[in-house]
């Protein structure tokens, strides 16, 4: 009997895409989230505001801040726990980049694919809370509010924007786990 042909020499596959992103470009995005969700904890927990309401005992003055609102809270909480995990994040990867290294070898990779999925999801959730009850108080505005609504508003756009960095940084994550996998 005579031995098939080889196919194998006659079939050229090509080689995968190159899916590797640089750790410089990681490292950037990772402290833009940082910075982004610092300044808009920043913002919403130094965001105060002084209403006067009429009551039967004449006119009292309401001073209200970001706890006076579930929302509100939500958000600062998402931004604090997100920032945390962006520090974490940016330390492994300051730890990569210096050391052409990963930090725990390449058992921490699963722990970057789903850590930034799970908080890439709950910098989202805090951004659409404080989007929405904004809009929900801005039906209502006055202006001695105002400021206040503003400023809330600019804390929650911060807020997506963390989300949109955390997002790029879990299809980074992405990419480098299907790489391993290959």
């Amino acid at each position: 009997m005579a031995p098939l042909p080889s196919t194998t020499n006659s079939l050229t596959m090509a080689p995968p895409p190159s899916t590797t992103i640089s750790p410089i470009v990681i490292l950037i995005v990772r402290v833009l989230t940082f910075i982004s969700l610092l300044f808009s904890v920043i913002i919403i927990a130094t965001n105060t505001a002084t209403s006067t309401v009429a009551t039967s005992f004449g006119l009292i003055d309401i001073k209200i801040n970001f706890s006076a609102f579930y929302a509100y809270r939500y958000m600062v909480a998402t931004g604090v726990i997100g920032m945390a995990y962006a520090l974490l994040q940016t330390a492994f990867t300051i730890f990569y980049v210096t050391t052409g290294t990963r930090f725990g070898g390449d058992g921490l990779a699963f722990l970057d694919f789903y850590g930034d999925k799970v908080f890439s999801y709950l910098l989202a959730t805090g951004a659409g809370a404080g989007f929405g009850l904004t809009v929900d108080l801005k039906q209502n505005d006055d202006s001695e509010t105002n400021s206040f609504l503003n400023k809330a508003i600019a804390a929650a756009s911060l807020l997506l924007i963390g989300f949109i960095f955390s997002a790029i940084s879990s299809v980074f994550s992405s990419l480098s786990l299907s790489k391993k996998a290959v």
